[in-house]
């Protein structure tokens, strides 16, 4: 995993706000360090792999007891790049605003053209830049909130860096998974990427306006979904049209009463 792909390298994490667009918050990201140097190289690769989860767990528990006491709903939003997160969520902001307070992590590895598209459409955003790192980890989530500080009872969505691989393996306190697919993709993003569709609470098939120019499968994809997480729900939308959007927001509002009644 990211012995491998590069991201175990310490990486500076900034943080972009709306008043520090280019100049924000730099500090040295510690969460992906190692010295270990004993065995071979497969040896060493599972002990970093053990090593990052395991301090990586424990401050994800901490984010989830953070966003407990405040009563916060995070939702982990995932995906592999251009499939269209940062378009639902423009969407999600502007045509839910007055309903759900709604703010946003944005996990880029460089730049702020997300969060200065998200911030266009409402929404409280901070931009996460991981530098080399190819997903959010929990440390930064934890400096994100804290920076973002979103108001008791509220919903934090928090965009990842497009990425179907490493993602799926970091706890970032969140209380829901979402993954999405897009058609342009082509259906067999479950079979080669299991791992992530298996930790999905609802995967959503995006770009359903282009159905008719694409080779997409959507039973075989329905399929593959529920054979690797029977629980998982499917939502087909559109966020350019519009198409399947009212089901997206009808599961936010369902899963942040849920969460409120707990």
């Amino acid at each position: 995993m990211c012995a491998t792909c590069g991201c175990s390298s310490p990486a500076v994490v900034r943080l972009v706000t709306a008043d520090h667009e280019h100049a924000a918050h730099e500090h040295e990201g510690h969460a992906h360090e190692s010295h270990e140097h004993n065995g071979p190289g497969g040896e060493r690769t599972v002990e970093l792999q053990q090593k990052v989860l395991a301090k990586n767990d424990r401050l994800a528990g901490a984010n989830r007891d953070w966003l407990r006491q405040r009563d916060i709903l995070a939702v982990n939003l995932m995906s592999s790049p251009g499939a269209g997160k940062t378009t639902l969520l423009e969407r999600t902001a502007a045509e839910l605003a007055g309903q759900v307070s709604l703010s946003v992590i944005e996990g880029d590895q460089a730049a702020a053209l997300d969060a200065t598209r998200i911030r266009a459409a409402g929404c409280q955003v901070v931009q996460v830049n991981t530098g080399v790192g190819c997903h959010l980890d929990a440390e930064m989530v934890a400096e994100a909130l804290r920076v973002l500080d979103p108001p008791g009872g509220s919903v934090v969505v928090i965009e990842n860096v497009g990425n179907l691989v490493c993602p799926a393996l970091f706890d970032l306190g969140e209380q829901a998974r979402v993954v999405l697919a897009s058609v342009t993709e082509g259906a067999d993003k479950p079979v080669k990427y299991p791992h992530m569709f298996r930790q999905a609470d609802l995967v959503l098939v995006t770009k359903t306006d282009l159905l008719p120019y694409v080779d997409f499968d959507t039973e075989r994809h329905a399929a593959d979904v529920r054979s690797l997480r029977p629980a998982a729900e499917l939502l087909p939308l559109s966020a350019t049209t519009g198409a399947g959007m009212r089901d997206w927001y009808d599961w936010l509002r369902r899963r942040t009463a849920g969460h409120h009644a707990r």
